[in-house]
C-alpha cells in the first residue's frame, strides 16, 4: 500500500526529537522485556496448555508511511479467528474501521484474562525494539481498515504505530469511532516527547482499571 497524492502532509518533528524517541523506545522495550520476563513465560505456558495452538499471533499491519509489517501478539483468540472476522464484521454493521466486539466469540478463556490487563500486547515490545513500532503512537491497523480511510485519516500513517497511545488511555474500545480517529490525528500532528511520557504514565493507570479492554 502506498500513500496517494491526496494524502494530507503532517508536519515532521525535528531530527533530535525523532532520535530521542527512538532511543527511548530501545531502552524502554529492553528494560520491559527483562522485567516482565516471568509474565511472558507464564502467559506462553497458559496459552499452550489451553488448546495446544500457537502461542503467538502474527498479523500484517500498516506502519509508518504505509509500510506493511508483521505485528506480534500473544494469541488471545481461537486458531480460526481470522477466517471468521469477515462474517462478524458483516453481522455487526459492515464497517472494518476500528472493528471491535465486546463479547467476541473468538476470544479464548486465557485470552479474556490477558486482554483485560493488556498482556496480549507485550510481544509488541519486540516490534518496538526492531523499529517497526514505537512505545507510543496510533493503534496499528490492518489493510482493510486503511482501505476505508477518508483522505484526512492518512495523516496517522506519518508516525509509527504504538503499543499505547491517546486512544488507549482515553477509554479504549468504549470510545466511538469518530473520537478514536480524532485522537489518532491529534497525536500525529502534536506529538512531543513530553506528551509521550504523559501517555505512558496514564497507560499504567488504564491497564490497572481495565476499562474498555476487550
Amino acid at each position: 500500500m502506498k500513500l496517494t497524492t491526496h494524502t494530507p502532509v503532517v508536519v515532521s518533528r525535528a531530527p533530535e526529537h525523532e532520535a530521542l524517541k527512538r532511543a527511548f523506545d530501545i531502552c524502554f522495550s529492553l528494560a520491559a522485556i527483562v522485567v516482565l520476563s516471568p509474565v511472558l513465560l507464564i502467559t506462553m505456558l497458559a496459552i499452550k496448555l489451553e488448546d495446544g495452538g500457537p502461542i503467538f499471533y502474527r498479523s500484517e499491519r500498516i506502519g509508518r508511511n504505509g509500510t506493511p509489517f508483521l505485528m506480534w501478539k500473544f494469541r488471545s483468540m481461537a486458531v480460526d479467528a481470522d477466517r471468521r472476522v469477515d462474517d462478524l464484521i458483516k453481522r455487526n454493521g459492515g464497517s472494518a474501521l476500528l472493528f471491535k466486539m465486546k463479547d467476541d466469540p473468538r476470544v479464548t478463556r486465557v485470552g479474556r484474562v490477558i486482554r483485560k490487563f493488556s498482556i496480549d500486547e507485550l510481544p509488541q515490545l519486540f516490534n518496538t525494539l526492531g523499529g517497526t513500532m514505537s512505545v507510543v503512537g496510533p493503534r496499528p491497523q490492518v489493510q482493510r481498515e486503511v482501505d476505508e480511510y477518508a483522505p484526512e485519516m492518512f495523516g496517522r500513517l506519518a508516525v509509527s504505530p504504538g503499543i499505547t497511545g491517546l486512544w488507549q488511555v482515553s477509554g479504549r474500545s468504549n470510545l466511538c469511532p469518530s473520537v478514536s480517529k480524532a485522537l489518532d490525528l491529534y497525536y500525529a500532528k502534536h506529538r512531543t516527547f513530553l506528551l509521550d511520557l504523559g501517555i505512558l504514565a496514564a497507560t499504567f493507570r488504564a491497564v490497572l482499571q481495565s476499562e474498555g479492554a476487550y
